[in-house]
């Protein structure tokens, strides 16, 4: 499975380098007319109503620095796109006071839940959330002008402000970029100095109309309040989109890089009830907050739940904070409270209630689930010590431990996910807050440890839920994980390997290739069959209807003959272009490698993206009618995903169909950590059918010869618990070999701190002597080849006769025994 799955906003706190963001120069054009004297753009929003947004609409805010009224019948307001080819007129009437603001409305989103105080005038501009033009235009007739200089010299302009580094038109450099919860304004002395970058910050927007009202102010008044007022005892705050006052708090944390800065406050004044944090998060959009951690401060704003996508819909968790806040520091270098400390025992073993739905209205509580606990400690300071790692460092800078260390304890460090109803709540996401200049964020294996304390306010995110985000990051230890090799196949075994090479395409890196074929070689001991998934067309995700992937077999064949591997040949069919799901453009595939000098590939042609494989009896023998053939391709189950393979393989004169394999992904499903509970799992009704047509094919192999040697393998993107491998596996003609290991030694993959199974490989009855091994050399190491640990069956197949078979296994038992002691050859 190949997630994808990161938003702007909240990605921005793990990708931004944590010392800070730096932007090139941009030369800037001549700049233009005379700075306006009165009447000047205060503020543009184009956010309202997209993904994360609380406000319901666009909006564009004018204000009027001068010190008399300004008539603005006549006037327009003008929005040009990015590239500048064209304008859009909105008419202004009216007039706006000295010191007052102007609020226009603009085209309404489908999200938000926030309406725009009354506005003075209403437009349909539907505005870019991150760059683009505003003008204030003396006029209402469309601009003519696409760049910056002929702009300039266009009189009726009387403000204007390009915002993002795209925008083409602008007054010196651009504003910075606003997003889906930021807008772009002055400062509240309303320079202007016909720069942009200089004139304009970016931070939660905060329409204002003529009368002065904000959203929320035509309801009740600003209400005092303690952080345990504001944070309650559910998930949602009480006070909710309301007007907040008099919040006192010490700093305890700040975030001043990436889009979502600002910083954490702790009442030092709890109140008596467990349900109620004490912490809040104080968001400044992208603008560094003005304070220092140990400052005492008053604070006040509106309260905000902030998801990471549309609020009616998100099936995440959400985060209390006060946004378009004002503070006073009443006193500095104060004492932090003290942590919250995590040890073994504290966080309960199970995950939530389940109701059926959202669990945000059920009252808190924290001593019988995690998911609660963690709530009522939302923003707060928490801290653990020498914490072992279950997730390994991402390229997004953040790692998983895990608080119980006896929770189900792979053998190898991890956490293992064993049921629906076994999730690991020990495991903790942890991200940095320490500038990397500083610390650098530590490059760690599954099974290393923090050592000492590792402390910072936990926030929710969409990826990987509940995270601690470290002032304090313990040293890590390396606990000396090694990657894993099998043993080679004996003469009489037949060796099968799965592998997951993650949207692998000739574009690819020779560093990757190269990885890729060393395991092939020395950690899968140069299998006889590869069962390959994510095997990309020619030129990867360039999407121009290229489907061909020969280009990307040559080159992994040729880097496992450079790597002292055999030279495999391959078989597989190009899918049709963009019906086979997975990155756009990329016609993701499964194929087969084969070492033809162990093994032979029994081609019958006619195999096409569209055609059916079925099974025929001939002279006795079953055979597939043609090899390799896709599995009911036509089957609305494969719709926008990889329909199997089937190939015909003979060793030592014995039949072996392998069938690869990978089915839908896990997009679409609600999060353990979200605020539905249990949560819908719905991708499982595709993998549902999918197996249900697999499984019939493999009936119909079983039926013309109950002796069939069958393998089923690839990357089933499921649990050897979930329905669709109890599909394939019920009445026992197919056993799931993953299932016959130790439960500390089941897992493939690891997501989310979750050591789990996407990968399969099951074998009918027939296949004898089976020894089969998950080889662990990349998904718990945060340098990998690829996010999958391959997999390996050894066995004899069966050559359908008592006596033959009863004569292999003895050749291979004898082997077994007395190879130690055979010359090599």
């Amino acid at each position: 499975m190949t997630t994808s799955r990161r938003a702007a906003r909240r990605r921005a706190l793990t990708v931004a380098v944590a010392s800070g963001l730096v932007v090139s120069g941009v030369s800037a054009p001549a700049a233009l007319a005379a700075p306006s004297a009165d009447a000047v753009i205060a503020e543009v929003y184009g956010g309202g109503g997209n993904s994360g947004a609380t406000l319901t609409n666009d909006f564009v805010e004018l204000a009027n620095r001068g010190t008399a009224t300004v008539s603005l019948d006549g006037f327009s307001v003008q929005y040009a796109p990015a590239s500048g080819n064209s304008w859009q007129v909105t008419p202004l009437t009216g007039s706006v006071a000295p010191g007052a603001r102007y609020l226009i409305a603009q085209a309404k989103g489908s999200g938000g839940t926030v309406a725009l105080p009354s506005p003075d005038a209403t437009g349909s501009l539907a505005l870019s959330a991150t760059a683009g033009t505003i003008a204030l235009v003396q006029g209402t007739t469309a601009l003519t002008c696409k760049t910056a200089a002929d702009c300039a010299a266009d009189t009726r302009i009387r403000d204007l402000v390009g915002f993002g580094a795209a925008a083409v038109i602008r007054e010196g450099s651009p504003a910075p970029a606003p997003s889906n919860t930021a807008s772009v304004a002055r400062g509240t002395a309303l320079a202007d100095t016909d720069d942009n970058a200089a004139d304009f910050i970016s931070g939660a927007p905060t329409p204002t109309n003529g009368k002065g009202e904000t959203p929320g102010e035509t309801g009740p008044p600003p209400v005092d309040a303690k952080i345990h007022d504001i944070q309650g005892t559910t998930r949602i705050s009480p006070l909710k989109d309301r007007k907040v006052a008099g919040v006192t708090g010490v700093v305890t944390a700040i975030r001043g890089f990436g889009s979502a800065r600002g910083f954490w406050i702790t009442d030092t004044a709890p109140d008596a009830d467990p349900r109620t944090s004490e912490g809040l998060f104080v968001f400044t959009g992208s603008t560094t907050p003005a304070v220092a951690v140990g400052d005492a401060v008053t604070a006040g704003g509106t309260v905000r739940e902030f998801y990471p996508d549309a609020p009616a819909t998100s099936p995440y968790q959400s985060l209390t904070e006060l946004t378009s806040a004002q503070w006073t520091v009443q006193s500095s270098g104060n004492a932090l409270p003290a942590p919250t400390v995590v040890a073994p025992d504290t966080v309960p073993d199970t995950v939530a209630p389940a109701p059926g739905g959202s669990i945000e209205p059920l009252p808190l509580e924290p001593a019988k689930y995690s998911l609660d606990f963690w709530e009522t400690h939302e923003s707060e300071i928490v801290s653990v010590s020498d914490a072992r790692v279950v997730g390994p460092t991402s390229s997004f800078n953040e790692l998983y431990v895990t608080t119980k260390p006896k929770q189900n304890p792979s053998v190898r460090g991890g956490a293992v996910y064993l049921d629906y109803d076994r999730l690991n709540t020990g495991v903790l996401k942890v991200a940095s807050l320490i500038p990397f200049a500083q610390q650098p964020f530590p490059k760690v294996n599954t099974g290393d440890v923090l050592t000492g304390e590792t402390s910072g306010p936990v926030e929710y995110s969409n990826f990987g839920g509940y995270t601690l985000f470290a002032t304090t990051l313990g040293a890590a230890k390396d606990n000396g994980l090694q990657r894993e090799s099998t043993r080679a196949q004996r003469s009489g075994e037949l060796s099968v390997a799965t592998y997951n090479v993650e949207n692998l395409s000739a574009l690819d890196s020779a560093e990757k290739f190269g990885e890729l074929a060393k395991a092939v070689v020395g950690n899968l001991a140069k299998p006889d069959i590869l069962n390959l998934e994510e095997i990309q067309d020619n030129n990867g995700p360039a999407n121009d209807g290229t489907v061909a992937a020969d280009q990307t077999l040559q080159k992994f064949v040729d880097a496992i003959v450079a790597a002292g591997g055999p030279r495999y040949e391959w078989r597989q069919i190009d899918p049709e272009n963009g019906k086979d799901g997975g990155q756009p453009g990329g016609n993701i595939r499964v194929g087969f490698l084969f070492n033809p000098a162990r093994v032979s590939f029994v081609d019958r042609p006619g195999g096409t993206a569209t055609t059916p494989v079925d099974v025929v009896e001939e002279r006795g023998k079953t055979h597939l009618t043609v090899s390799p053939g896709r599995v009911d391709p036509a089957n609305e189950a494969w719709a926008a995903s990889r329909k199997p393979l089937v190939g015909e393989f003979v060793f030592k004169g014995r039949t072996v169909f392998v069938i690869a394999n990978h089915f839908n992904s896990k997009g679409g499903d609600q999060p353990t950590h979200g605020r539905n509970q249990p949560p819908v799992r719905s991708s499982e009704v595709q993998r549902a059918k999918q197996a249900t047509v697999l499984r019939g094919f493999v009936d119909k192999l079983l039926a013309s010869d109950k002796n069939a040697n069958i393998v089923v393998a690839g990357d089933l993107n499921d649990y050897p618990f979930s329905p669709a491998v109890e599909t394939l596996t019920a009445g026992g003609a197919l056993k799931d070999l993953i299932a016959s290991l130790p439960e500390n030694e089941r897992y493939s993959y690891v997501f989310e701190g979750q050591s789990q199974v996407l990968d399969h490989i099951l074998a009918s009855k027939a296949p004898r002597g089976l020894d089969y091994d998950v080889v662990h050399l990349n998904a718990e190491f945060a340098k990998q080849a690829s996010d999958h640990d391959p997999q390996v069956l050894r066995f004899r197949p069966s050559a359908g006769n008592p006596v033959q078979d009863a004569f292999h296994d003895l050749a291979d038992y004898l082997e077994k025994v007395l190879g130690p002691y055979l010359p090599k050859p």
